[in-house]
């Protein structure tokens, strides 16, 4: 099946979609094949370090290229 990108949002549903642009396939979308890992909370405490200056407000400087 090749759809357009359009009515390739009704189609993900099915297990193989094509887009096309202009008629031309331009993606090709497949089902993953092996077990979906499932997430698990806190999987990463200890490994990562939250220093308290995250918690800081940034700077003035900082704050404006945020803003621009």
């Amino acid at each position: 099946m090749t759809v357009n990108v359009h009515q390739a949002k009704t189609q993900f549903s099915r297990r193989f979609v094509v887009t096309a642009r202009n008629g031309d396939p331009v993606a090709r979308l497949v089902d993953l094949k092996g077990k979906r890992r499932t997430r698990r909370f806190g999987a990463l405490r200890d490994r990562i370090v939250v220093d308290d200056r995250f918690f800081e407000p940034l700077p003035e400087s900082e704050l404006a290229r945020w803003e621009s």
